[in-house]
């Protein structure tokens, strides 16, 4: 991450749940379907799974990124978002101001998805955590 990255993440509050996105969903390399996790997140144990978030965050040559944490953030993904959600979002590591651009939108669809996702990126963080 740049500093500059870093600078924006700490001083813009909607940035933060997209890089917190983009970071768990980085991390979401890999897996296998017949994996699972258990998690003390109160919510059982979490899949382990591969798709196109793990995908990207596989091309994404992030530090973070690790197949067991990339399997089980797409995991997660795979609870919350419905497949064109996961495309949508596997883009935004690719271009980052698609992430702002869907976020911002006045759109109804866009702004039902940034609903979904927002609970896509705090149940990540939860279940997903403690395997970084």
């Amino acid at each position: 991450m740049t500093r500059q990255m870093a600078q924006l993440i700490k001083t813009t509050p909607y940035i933060r749940v997209t890089a917190l996105g983009l970071v768990m969903t980085l991390a979401a390399c890999g897996g296998g379907p017949s994996q699972r996790l258990a998690t003390s997140g109160g919510g059982g144990a979490v899949q382990l799974a591969s798709g196109p978030i793990s995908q990207a965050c596989n091309r994404s040559g992030r530090d973070a990124a690790n197949s067991r944490l990339c399997g089980c953030v797409q995991g997660v993904a795979n609870r919350h978002l419905s497949e064109a959600d996961q495309r949508l979002s596997a883009g935004f590591y690719a271009n980052p101001q698609r992430a702002q651009d869907v976020r911002q939108s006045d759109n109804r669809s866009n702004e039902a998805f940034w609903d979904r996702y927002t609970l896509y990126v705090e149940d990540a963080r939860r279940y997903c955590s403690a395997v970084a």
